[in-house]
């Protein structure tokens, strides 16, 4: 990690470590912690990290903003960061503007499209797009008839949404776009489309599912060298420790995909066949990793672990949540399976060796 990578990490660790620790927002049934959270991540410039200086953001790098997600991930952090972070991403890519406040992007499926009309408005359905309800603005890539990409910033309180929930109990709403009249809209880079923001949201996602699977290591341990159970410690029985080694790996993996994927797309100068390959294999692996990891977690920790009262599944459930967003493991797993289809059995050992 370099020397600025690491500062903005640890202002977001402290940020994160100072307010939005887990075991007060657990009991924090008002959800009074999220304003303070937020400005204090607003007056870091974290929010607006991926925006260049002169689109109003702080300019960080890449790598700078994906070490930000992986803190995120290890607090399990229930505010829309990476949202914002991926929508000023996504509309600095067109040189728009970025407003203060909470964003976020649409469509966040691969499956959903939203079509520019001949009037310049926008139309089209999207679902599971999260904190959708909570945000100011939707970053919104788009394509009119004759397939051209368009990148729009929208008022989302001119748009229709229906609220929804996921497993961890943050928005993932519908949002219905009828012939809403953009706040800005400018055509998108040549060769960028929606594969190319699916992609970029999967590793922010991958990142952040490492971080919670690093997480609830850390947790897993700390209960095994606490809870007594038949005169000892329950790390000391072989089964427990087994179950920890299994988790250990599982975090590892999901750890050294997601990371991968992120020096991958901070480095390239393109979304090409072998960034492609980083980030797909990372939201495979991670979504692998979240649905087992968290099973083991809460097998050691056994029926506590499901109760409110205790942080597991704030971590837990949140990971499981977000192996959906941007395109789940099955979908990416039969995206890719089409590239080594198409470029032959011949390319695919050297696209392999080649990271």
């Amino acid at each position: 990690m370099a020397e600025s990578e690491n500062i903005v990490a640890e202002t977001a660790e402290k940020i994160f470590a100072d307010l939005a620790d887990a075991q007060t927002i657990n009991r924090d049934n008002k959800g009074e912690w999220k304003a303070p959270l937020w400005q204090a991540l607003t007056d870091a410039g974290l929010p607006l990290a991926w925006v260049p200086e002169d689109c109003g953001g702080s300019g960080a790098s890449l790598a700078e903003g994906f070490s930000v997600l992986s803190a995120a991930g290890r607090f399990a952090v229930a505010v829309p960061l990476t949202e914002t972070m991926l929508a000023g991403w996504l509309l600095a890519q067109a040189k728009i503007a970025s407003p203060g406040g909470e964003m976020t992007v649409v469509p966040a499926s691969p499956k959903d499209r939203i079509t520019v009309n001949a009037d310049g408005s926008l139309s089209g359905r999207a679902r599971g797009v999260p904190f959708a309800k909570v945000a100011k603005h939707f970053a919104v890539l788009a394509n009119d008839a004759k397939g051209d990409f368009s990148i729009a910033l929208l008022d989302a309180g001119k748009c229709r949404i229906e609220s929804g929930l996921n497993l961890g109990g943050d928005p993932s709403d519908v949002v219905m776009l009828d012939k809403v009249p953009p706040v800005a809209i400018k055509p998108a880079p040549t060769g960028f489309d929606q594969a190319r923001l699916m992609l970029m949201g999967g590793v922010a996602r991958s990142l952040q599912i490492a971080g919670a699977l690093e997480s609830m290591l850390e947790i897993s341990v700390r209960y095994s060298n606490e809870r007594v159970a038949f005169e000892k410690k329950i790390s000391k029985f072989q089964a427990v420790q087994h179950n920890l080694a299994r988790l250990a790996g599982e975090s590892a993996a999901a750890l050294a995909a997601a990371t991968s994927a992120a020096d991958a797309i901070a480095n390239a100068t393109s979304f090409n066949d072998e960034v492609f390959l980083e980030a797909v294999a990372a939201k495979i692996r991670c979504a692998e990793a979240a649905e087992k990891g968290g099973g083991i977690a809460h097998q050691v920790h056994g029926a506590i672990g499901f109760t409110i009262e205790h942080i597991l599944h704030r971590y837990s459930l949140r990971a499981l949540a977000w192996r959906d967003d941007f395109g789940s493991e099955s979908y990416w797993a039969v995206a890719l399976g089409k590239l080594v289809c198409n470029r032959g059995a011949d390319e695919l050992w050297p696209l392999v060796a080649s990271r």
